[in-house]
């Protein structure tokens, strides 16, 4: 399941976070093997985007984890090609993606949809977490290793809603200057259904 959305957020609150994400220093964080640059979102937020969700799949939702993330020319600057099939040792069923900054990018550039030698589009659940874990530190980088499937355009306030076994990575791996500005929640659906 994949699903587009363009002016995810209304215009308001689309301008009110950007400016509030350029006002404001993303932190590092550090993760095994990868630094993310991220700012975290706050409960009211993140209960406009529950509903907003609940409304589109007609399920309750369990954010897993959301929060803001950033990139550009300096940072966060890997393929870093993954799923989100386990995040804070929980299984969200859903990955969304709000696309929040303006892009200074030509040329194709969004999410990329990644299909492995052996798993094709997705990662199977019987995956054991060692080998999901040598795919993340030995594969994750290794673009031969991969085909791309497809590339949903990077489009200020489109949101992109996919399983969380899918393949994926930013595309291309390097960000503009100003940064690459997203939203990212982990979620599950109120029947836990992929």
């Amino acid at each position: 399941m994949m699903n587009v959305l363009d002016d995810f957020l209304s215009e308001e609150l689309h301008k009110s976070v950007y400016n509030k994400l350029k006002s404001n220093e993303f932190e590092a964080v550090e993760t095994p093997g990868k630094t993310f640059w991220v700012q975290y979102s706050n409960d009211e937020f993140d209960k406009i985007i529950i509903d907003k969700l609940s409304e589109i799949h007609s399920s309750s939702i369990q954010n897993v984890l959301g929060f803001f993330r950033m990139s550009n020319q300096e940072a966060d600057t890997d393929w870093r090609i993954h799923t989100d099939s386990i995040i804070n040792n929980d299984r969200p069923t859903h990955t969304l993606v709000i696309y929040i900054s303006e892009s200074q990018m030509k040329g194709l550039h969004g999410t990329a949809f990644w299909n492995h030698p052996e798993f094709g589009d997705r990662l199977p659940k019987d995956v054991s977490h060692e080998r999901y874990n040598h795919m993340l530190i030995n594969e994750a980088n290794d673009f031969d290793l991969w085909e791309l499937n497809s590339v949903v355009g990077y489009k200020p306030n489109r949101g992109v809603i996919f399983n969380a076994d899918s393949f994926h990575s930013k595309y291309p791996k390097v960000s503009w200057e100003s940064g690459r500005m997203i939203y990212v929640m982990f979620y599950k659906t109120g029947d836990g259904e992929i």
